[in-house]
């Protein structure tokens, strides 16, 4: 095995060759051209518009306050950079393999499978988020209707479990039930109410089950019936966006925004993966080039009008909320339906509720719809059994693969918990549009690529991005020079309060609450003895100090980070910067193209705001997709099959 086999290429015009073939083979059931610039522009808000708006958007506000407004325009912008990227391999590879497809044209076979495992990722987890944010807001609407589920069906397993442990400790500490954050005593609820057999609890959220069973249904039954239903679904959510705005600005008081940034550029980027996450999707749209009329044309307007369009409306709802009530009372999971209830206006509540189940429902369809034409393109390739690139005769979609995609999605939704498959689903995202604009780097200077009807603007990078890296530097260490400098210097830092509190066995917590209420009695008893509540409230020095007094152990690892366990939480970063001085080295020696440099750049540096944890299970990810790669699919590609009898 040589590196040239791992990294063998497929052609433009081979590609489009064997499309036409299939095409005209007699016999050979195609997929169904339905989709025009509208259709695929209704798919990009379908996916875009959803838990983003609904749910995540309150989290980053909470973080950020009304500047999280500028991490929208951040990542839409980042997301536009790749958008641009994508819309030209489309135009240029009309097929359904998206990112896969063109990075077996830019790079070759090992990292065009890497990418096609990377984008079951995206949209197989990326389902599973969305399923279970659908389940949470439809109990919710189920339980303002009188319907009320018990907790362990509307719940996933790891969430009940982690909550209840940290619920126990915080209640140890002092906290009473009451107390809790609601979605703790709704973990603490649910692991004690449920049936158990020994020690395993029944916890499963079987309304997300449900609604993965329907959408695998529809998107089954053929392309025509998903884009109508989409089409009617977005209708409906931009109904009821439009009428939040129209109403919520009437209750803005300007006051609320004001500090506009409460916890400085930290704050901000805080919300990086959740609000990068309400973006994703606009991608799925080029899985579906086959099914376009006119792919080299549509493709690339639809997904950037759905970008520009999402963003727009992002951002005014940002604002509309951060408005409405101050941003430190959004880090709910129904932001909209929030605000709207505590300024007594419980019909709007109602009408979002209804909304936000029907909004979420349109992204898990067209992600649904994303990853079974991946798995087909794959399959067609003889990286996957030929049985995922079965069409059915009657309904023109990849049956079987459709199929496998609702087991994928439903079995996980059911145990996995939300943060955890938020930031993989978003690591894995990013990780495509790495490629897809570092696939059009490599290829923009290279003549004998046939070109589609959209080609991104060239601006040449050479002087123009080596300034921009110094600009931001600079900046950096003049308006951030003591954060800058703690990176640099791997400076020890204190744990937060519930990571402190929450690591302690009882015999500490003992101590140190003994520690304090004998201290500071009055500040004590003014939080029912809450020591959580009560480090909450000093600065970070007195709070550094308190917690190092009150250690009768003396241990400082229970209260600093320091070391490598500190060190390993800016690998991710590290890893940013070296590639960063990489590229503008050859950004200076080979002209680059500034729009897809920039994209690249962007999404790496989101990729390392995701954390250390996500990087280390994006690459156990990598790992096992490697090793079905060399155990079955290098023997079976028809590349290697091609070479063989050569």
């Amino acid at each position: 095995m040589s590196l040239k086999e791992l990294f063998r290429k497929k052609s433009v015009s081979d590609i489009l060759s064997q499309v036409a073939k299939r095409e005209a083979a007699e016999g050979h059931v195609s997929l169904g051209k339905h989709l025009g610039v509208r259709d695929l522009t209704a798919f990009g808000i379908a996916a875009i518009i959803g838990a983003g708006i609904f749910s995540t958007i309150g989290k980053a506000s909470a973080d950020g306050g009304p500047a999280v407004i500028f991490l929208f325009i951040f990542t839409a912008i980042a997301c536009g950079f790749a958008a641009f990227a994508y819309a030209e391999f489309a135009s240029m590879v009309p097929v359904s393999g998206s990112a896969y497809t063109y990075s077996y044209v830019a790079f070759g076979e090992l990292m065009a499978w890497i990418i096609g495992w990377a984008l079951i990722m995206e949209y197989a987890i990326g389902n599973i988020t969305v399923a279970i944010s659908w389940s949470d807001y439809f109990t919710g609407l189920l339980s303002s209707g009188g319907i009320h589920l018990p907790q362990w069906i509307q719940m996933d397993y790891l969430t009940a479990s982690n909550g209840y442990e940290s619920a126990r400790a915080l209640m140890d500490s002092g906290k009473q039930f009451a107390n809790l954050d609601a979605g703790l005593q709704d973990a603490y609820t649910a692991w004690t109410t449920s049936p158990a057999i020994g020690s395993l609890h029944l916890v499963a959220d079987l309304p997300a089950l449900m609604i993965i069973i329907l959408i695998t249904w529809l998107v089954y039954r053929g392309m025509k019936e998903s884009r109508n239903a989409s089409n009617l679904m977005v209708v409906i959510k931009l109904c009821v966006i439009l009428l939040v705005i129209a109403v919520g600005v009437f209750y803005v008081d300007t006051d609320n925004w004001n500090p506009f940034a409460p916890n400085g550029v930290s704050g901000i980027l805080k919300g990086v993966s959740a609000v990068f996450f309400a973006y994703i999707g606009f991608d799925a749209i080029s899985t579906t080039a086959e099914e376009c009329k006119d792919p080299q044309r549509d493709l690339p307007r639809g997904m950037m009008w759905a970008i520009i369009i999402c963003t727009v409306l992002y951002v005014i709802i940002a604002l509309v909320l951060t408005g409405m009530v101050s941003y430190n009372h959004l880090n709910v999971g129904d932001p909209l339906a929030f605000v709207f209830e505590k300024l007594d206006l419980k019909w709007m509540s109602g009408i979002i509720a209804v909304s936000a189940v029907v909004a979420m429902a349109s992204v898990l369809l067209v992600f649904q719809m994303g990853q079974p034409r991946i798995w087909m393109s794959m399959s067609r390739d003889g990286l996957l059994p030929k049985k995922f690139s079965k069409v059915h005769p009657k309904f023109r979609t990849p049956s079987f693969a459709t199929i496998v995609t609702g087991f994928v999605v439903a079995v996980p939704a059911l145990f996995l918990n939300l943060t955890m498959v938020t930031d993989l689903c978003s690591i894995g995202t990013l990780f495509a549009f790495v490629l897809v604009c570092g696939g059009v780097l490599i290829l923009q200077n290279k003549k004998d690529i046939p070109r589609g009807k959209f080609k991104t603007p060239y601006i040449n990078a050479k002087f123009i991005f080596p300034v921009l890296i110094v600009i931001a530097l600079s900046l950096t260490f003049v308006y951030n020079k003591e954060s800058a400098m703690a990176f640099v210097t791997n400076e020890k830092q204190v744990k937060d309060p519930e990571t402190f509190v929450t690591s302690l066995d009882k015999e500490q917590l003992k101590n140190i609450k003994y520690f304090f209420s004998k201290g500071d009695s009055a500040g004590m008893a003014s939080v029912n003895y809450d020591l959580e509540a009560y480090l909450s409230k000093m600065d970070e020095k007195e709070y550094a100090k308190g917690m190092k007094s009150g250690m009768l152990t003396g241990d400082d690892d229970l209260i600093y980070e320091s070391g490598f366990s500190l060190f390993k939480h800016k690998i991710p970063m590290w890893i940013f910067i070296i590639i960063t001085l990489f590229l503008t080295i050859w950004a200076f020696r080979s002209k680059l193209s500034l729009i897809p440099l920039l994209g690249l750049v962007c999404c790496l540096y989101m990729m390392a705001e995701l954390g250390v944890s996500n990087w280390i299970g994006f690459g156990i990810w990598l790992l096992v997709g490697l090793i079905i790669y060399f155990a079955y699919s290098r023997k079976h590609s028809n590349l290697n099959k091609t070479a063989e009898t050569a």
